[in-house]
């Protein structure tokens, strides 16, 4: 392992170190892995609860981290206030950010992706792609929307098993959804939720034309007082927040907190999960299916995305302009965010809110070395789409998360397959803040390694196949949690 280390200094590779430091502290946490919910807090060592439930430092604290199961509201750190971004996906892959060593910083890039995310030259777009027996791929912005309009144009993926999703979502888990079944190419699903709530009735329904084979521009516009989902220019669901005030608790289960837009692709139909997620997603996914035959793998077209920011409300507290902090007053409703000018970003993979400055001292060869890691393996070799036995197909071989769920919906005509080829740049990671995961006493497992078919596996792929082995099946059970 030292000889290895010091051939990749050798070759000038610094950025394969720090990856691989990386991954050894990841698997080192994920090894003791002390989980958090609503009965368990995160401890002072590590003091922060990620999406996925799990308690941690660095990345665990930054996005999607809960201040409701941390050691503290202080533990995550602030939340990168609203740009408004219009991004055009074409020859995109090389700007994106790899959550194997982003920090935080949200001033160097806008998106930040974990899976395999590959330009489509022919469409100008980014395709987020599935490899055979793989759980997906996930792209998430670096901003928070705090209130806003995010549209995007996109086509969903297709067949039986294979759900795409268009979702803003808070730490403290609220969210607002678009979500397509690959099995019903003529249907899309709209839902919301407040602090993970597990509700099932606010799902409504669009209908459209094929979601694979044509480009559809579906809008959030989310307001303080009602959200509208929006389907090619046209509104099709209003939600008021006064319909939504819960006698009971007193407070209004309405989306209301800063939180992150994401797009994904992922196997609902896997062999492994529960009988009611496969029912929901439309049955068994075929991972021998034409695109995996053809292509390597299924994937999802998005071609832009446009984000215009709203100002927070009027009574915020407003100290600065530049993140959202949640003060731990008023039950993590809008009420109890600021804005500051508080350090959003990490300078190490043991920093915290508590202790950000971790690492600073070394900031300006570390960071440098971080950032141009995330910059160089953003992007592989090239390949094309759709060319018949592709040469360039890679796997992941891993186990499903297990869950169970009680939706369903039911079977449509079968989708048509993948046109026109394109060249394309391959880019691969899965998320740190992903790994050996609990949502909500909710468990989750994964196993297997990624393989390459076309050449010798790097340092860089290395890493990604040990962190697959923890990783993005945790983002899986988080969404299946949501149909429970």
């Amino acid at each position: 392992m030292l000889k290895h280390v010091k051939d990749l200094i050798a070759r000038d590779d610094m950025q394969l170190f720090y990856i691989l430091i990386s991954v050894v502290g990841i698997l080192a946490q994920a090894a003791n892995a002390i989980t958090c919910n609503a009965t368990q807090s995160c401890p002072d060592h590590l003091p922060c609860c990620s999406q996925f439930g799990e308690c941690g430092t660095g990345l665990y604290c930054l996005g999607g981290c809960n201040p409701l199961y941390s050691f503290s509201n202080k533990a995550c750190m602030a939340m990168p206030s609203c740009k408004n971004v219009s991004t055009t996906f074409s020859n995109y892959s090389s700007e994106l950010g790899n959550v194997n060593t982003y920090l935080g910083n949200s001033s160097s890039v806008d998106w930040v992706y974990s899976g395999w995310a590959i330009d489509y030259d022919d469409e100008d777009s980014l395709l987020l792609t599935m490899p055979k027996n793989s759980d997906g791929s996930l792209l998430s912005s670096a901003h928070y929307l705090w209130y806003g309009k995010v549209s995007a144009r996109l086509k969903s993926s297709h067949l039986k098993g294979v759900i795409t999703g268009f979702i803003v979502f808070s730490n403290v888990q609220d969210e607002i959804d678009f979500e397509w079944v690959g099995a019903d190419l003529e249907t899309v699903q709209s839902n919301y939720y407040f602090q993970g709530e597990q509700n099932w009735t606010h799902s409504r329904n669009f209908s459209t034309s094929d979601t694979f084979e044509d480009f559809h521009t579906y809008e959030i516009d989310w307001k303080e007082d009602h959200i509208t989902w929006s389907l090619d220019g046209v509104v099709g669901r209003t939600l008021y927040k006064n319909s939504t005030y819960n006698e009971t608790t007193q407070t209004y289960s309405f989306p209301q907190t800063p939180a992150r837009i994401q797009f994904s692709v992922w196997p609902g139909g896997n062999a492994t999960q529960a009988e009611g997620t496969r029912s929901w997603a439309g049955g068994l996914i075929d991972w021998n299916a034409q695109d995996i035959q053809d292509q390597g793998y299924y994937y999802m077209t998005l071609n832009q995305v446009n984000v215009t920011c709203y100002d927070p409300p009027a009574y915020t507290h407003r100290n600065g302009s530049a993140a959202y902090v949640y003060t731990g007053a008023d039950g993590y409703t809008s009420e109890g965010i600021s804005v500051t000018d508080e350090q959003y970003m990490l300078y190490s993979v043991d920093g915290s809110g508590l202790q950000p400055l971790i690492g600073r001292d070394n900031s300006t060869s570390s960071s440098s070395s971080s950032s141009s890691s995330s910059s160089s393996t953003r992007s592989g070799s090239s390949t094309s789409r759709a060319s018949s036995g592709s040469s360039t197909q890679s796997s992941l071989h891993s186990s499903a998360s297990n869950s169970q769920e009680t939706r369903s919906t039911s079977d449509a005509a079968s989708p048509a397959t993948a046109g026109n080829a394109g060249t394309t740049a391959a880019s691969s990671s899965l998320s740190p803040e992903q790994n050996t995961a609990f949502i909500q006493n909710m468990q989750s497992s994964s196993s297997g390694a990624r393989s390459m078919t076309t050449a010798t596996a790097t340092a860089s792929d290395a890493a990604n196949s040990i962190k697959s082995t923890f990783a993005f099946s945790a983002f899986v059970t988080f969404l299946i949690t949501r149909f429970m």
